[in-house]
This record gives C-alpha cells, sequence and structure tokens, in this order.
C-alpha cells in the first residue's frame, strides 16, 4: 500500500469503533502490555495508519486485537488493509505439534512465537466438533507402542509439572516443547491398539495443557492459545471430555488475568457446561471457582457472588480434603474468593481472602511459585488500602524468595514492586526494600516507563 493511498478498511472500523485517535492508540498500547511487549503509540501514529503508512507487523496485531475486542466481532487483518500473517504449517495433529514445539525450542524462533498476541478471536474447537476425530492422528511407521510409553508420558508430563511449579515456567517449558517434539510426537503417529492410542493422545492432550500453562507464566499469551487449542484438539479425538474441560477451564483463567470478562465466562461456562451433574462435588467446585472469577472481572457481581458461594457449598461437600494434581483445595477457594472481591472493589475483603488462602496453605496442592506470586498481590492490595509496612514486610518475603523461581509472572511483579515503592523513599522499610531490589532484581525490572 502506498504511503498517500488512504486505508479505507480500517478507517471505517476506527469510525465504527467511536474512539479518537489518542483513544485509539492508547488501545493499541494496552493490547501490547496486556501481552509483555508495551508499545509507546500516541495520536501521530494512528493519523499515519489511517493515511495508509503500513505499521509494524507486532502493531498491527495489536491494531487488529484491539478493534476485535472493542467492536465485539472478528475483525481480521485483510478487513483493516494489512497483509494476511503467514499462518502455522498445516498438516495432521502430530506435525503441526512437531512445527510448533520445535520453533518453541529454537531460541531464533521463539521471540517471533512471543509476539504473538492473545486473540479474543481465536478459534476453540467445539466438543461436538472434536470428539471422535480419531483420524486426527495417522499411524506411521514408527515401532508399535503399548501401554508402557503411555504411562513414561504420563509420568514425564507430572515431573515437568512439579518442575513448573518449584521452579518456573522459564526454564520447563523448552523441557517440554523438546519431550512433544521428540517423544510424544513419534508416538502419536506410531503402531498402536485402538486404546492405547486412545490413552496416547488424552496424555499428549494434558501435556499441551501444562505447556500452554508454562507460556501464560511467561506473558506469551498468543503461543499460550496455540498450545491450548492443540490441547483441546487432541482431547477430543480421544473422547478425553476431563481433559477438553481442564483446558477450558486453563483458557479462561488466561483471559481473566488478562481482564478480558466476555472471553474468561465464555470459556469458564464451556469448562463447567455439564459439571453440575457431576457426582463429585469437589469437580463441581473446581469449576464454580474459575466461573466465579470470570463473572467477576465481567463485571456480575450477583453471578460473581451466587458461583462462589456455590463452591463453597460444593467444597464443604467433598467426602475427603485431601488434594489432587488438578483438583480443588480449600487454599485454592480462598484465593478464588480473594480474586473476587478485589474485581468487585472490596480491597480489604480480598486482603482477608488471601490471608486464609495462606493459613490453609499445606502445600499438597500449591506450589512454591504460586506462594511468592500471591505473597506480592497481597503486599499490592495492602499498599493500596494505605498499609505501607505490612506492604513492604509482604513483599520483603517475595523479594526473599526472588532468585528461586523463573517466571515471567513473578518478574512483573517485582517490577510492580521496584515502581510501586519510588515514591516512599523516606520512609525506612520501604527505602531500605529498594535498596535489596537494586542489588537483587535485573537491570531491565529496575527500568522505568
Amino acid at each position: 500500500m502506498e504511503p498517500s493511498a488512504r486505508n479505507d478498511g480500517l478507517e471505517r472500523c476506527f469510525r465504527e469503533s467511536g474512539w479518537t485517535l489518542r483513544q485509539f492508540a492508547q488501545a493499541v498500547n494496552r493490547v501490547g502490555t496486556d501481552h509483555g511487549t508495551p508499545l509507546r503509540y500516541r495520536e501521530p501514529s494512528v493519523h499515519q495508519w489511517l493515511s495508509g503508512r503500513m505499521p509494524r507487523p507486532r502493531a498491527r496485531a495489536a491494531v487488529v486485537e484491539a478493534l476485535t475486542r472493542r467492536l465485539g466481532r472478528t475483525v481480521s487483518h485483510a478487513e483493516v488493509g494489512f497483509p494476511v500473517p503467514e499462518q502455522p504449517r498445516g498438516g495432521s495433529t502430530a506435525e503441526e505439534l512437531v512445527d510448533l514445539g520445535s520453533d518453541d525450542m529454537s531460541p531464533s524462533r521463539r521471540s517471533a512465537l512471543g509476539a504473538g498476541l492473545f486473540s479474543v478471536a481465536v478459534t476453540v474447537p467445539g466438543w461436538q466438533d472434536v470428539v471422535g476425530r480419531m483420524d486426527a492422528v495417522h499411524a506411521g511407521s514408527a515401532p508399535r507402542i503399548g501401554r508402557g510409553e503411555v504411562d513414561a508420558v504420563v509420568a514425564m508430563t507430572e515431573r515437568l509439572s512439579e518442575l513448573d511449579d518449584e521452579f518456573g515456567g522459564r526454564h520447563a517449558r523448552p523441557m517440554a516443547a523438546a519431550f512433544l517434539v521428540n517423544t510424544v510426537s513419534p508416538y502419536l503417529r506410531a503402531d498402536a491398539s485402538p486404546e492405547v492410542r486412545r490413552q496416547m493422545m488424552g496424555a499428549a492432550a494434558f501435556l499441551c495443557y501444562l505447556t500452554g500453562w508454562m507460556a501464560v507464566d511467561e506473558g506469551l499469551h498468543g503461543l499460550a492459545q496455540r498450545y491450548y487449542v492443540k490441547g483441546l484438539e487432541l482431547a477430543g479425538a480421544a473422547d478425553d471430555h476431563s481433559t477438553y474441560r481442564h483446558v477450558l477451564r486453563g483458557m479462561s483463567v488466561q483471559a481473566a488475568d488478562l481482564g478480558l470478562g466476555a472471553a474468561a465466562v465464555q470459556y469458564a461456562d464451556a469448562a463447567a457446561s455439564d459439571a453440575a451433574s457431576t457426582s463429585e462435588p469437589r469437580l463441581r467446585a473446581f469449576f464454580a471457582g474459575q466461573q466465579a472469577h470470570a463473572r467477576a472481572v465481567h463485571g456480575d457481581a450477583r453471578e460473581a457472588r451466587r458461583l462462589l458461594h456455590e463452591a463453597h457449598r460444593c467444597l464443604e461437600r467433598a467426602e475427603s480434603r485431601t488434594a489432587t494434581f488438578g483438583g480443588y483445595a480449600p487454599s485454592t477457594l480462598a484465593y478464588h474468593e480473594a480474586q473476587v472481591k478485589n474485581e468487585l472493589a472490596d480491597t480489604a475483603g480480598s486482603i482477608g481472602a488471601l490471608k486464609l488462602h495462606f493459613r490453609l496453605r499445606d502445600g499438597s496442592n500449591d506450589s512454591h511459585r504460586s506462594g511468592i506470586r500471591f505473597t506480592a498481590m497481597l503486599a499490592e492490595r495492602q499498599l493500596r488500602v494505605g498499609h505501607l509496612d505490612r506492604a513492604c514486610a509482604s513483599w520483603k518475603r517475595a523479594l526473599d524468595s526472588y532468585s528461586t523461581v523463573k517466571s515471567g509472572r513473578v518478574d512483573r511483579q517485582m517490577q510492580t514492586m521496584y515502581r510501586s515503592l519510588s515514591p516512599h523513599s523516606r520512609h525506612p522499610a520501604a527505602r531500605e526494600l529498594r535498596e535489596q531490589a537494586e542489588a537483587t532484581l535485573p537491570r531491565q525490572l529496575r527500568e522505568e516507563p
């Protein structure tokens, strides 16, 4: 497109949005910030785009996502006059996993993958669309596999999950991607009995879910979505409704953390679609707690409180208090209560629920990383209500453990801490904590915006 030719498609969407030039720029910047790739566009840039100047590729994706969020419908690159981005290579599910995992393993490609944005317009395959699609994976010339190979994938996934919980996703995700490429994908193409093939696809689906969860931890939301969608496809092909619902719930957690209430509600409700009839109250609480958080992000206070109450009631009915992987414990419910109250502007109540969460933690269902994250979260809310000394004490506990994890979410919380302490340089505890942060945090986390 020549710079002198106005971009009529972008201008039509701009007029439909009702934004000013400044609001458009701010919305694009907000999308970038949501995904860990800050953008700093202002009105002149928007004017140039409308006049025909082509934005950079990263900005194009942010423009499309910002308009999609604003207009409540899918806006494509073509509609706004942008070149259609190269799509992931096609092929069977196993081949697509190799492509995705290989790119994720490569340092040179990883930066490009990280530039992908979370999209509220992503195509999420419905259960009826994917269930029974056993031809999604074709047997090849690889040796025949049996139940032992399935058990190995399940065991390795559990180990990777433990590493992620303890040390963060920055180290664990490349290992998960390598395992997907080098071991799991060949298994998916190997000869096997129908039952073993189904079990292997279910195990691969959960590994995709875990790898997507690790990508969320790094703020690589577009990459996480790609892993999640592959997990949904594999779960459907395996007729594994449990894993399918777990992946959808994970997608709701991701959307809620990004402040995208409508998407969070959509995914949470789909995950819980038949949970009301389940005989396991802990499982119902598992889904209802996330539904409550999603509703609160969406601004539906009444329904959020109802679902939170339902989660409490279901957990009280649970026969055992022993938490399991993917289970739901009282400490997790307290965290969801804290998130709901925070979204509903009850900061004091949120602080109380977070404190209850820490009293209930027993190590069986709560990770080392989440302990750091939630402690920093507590500090932010304590500062919000004016309790600077308590906030400093909480932040210090988080900072003391910072070097033990490699997590993008923890990094961003430490950056928030450093910046929040700046106006309090005369306060002894705040000044001492900021000095400790200067000696502990990487330079990029200490740079002012």
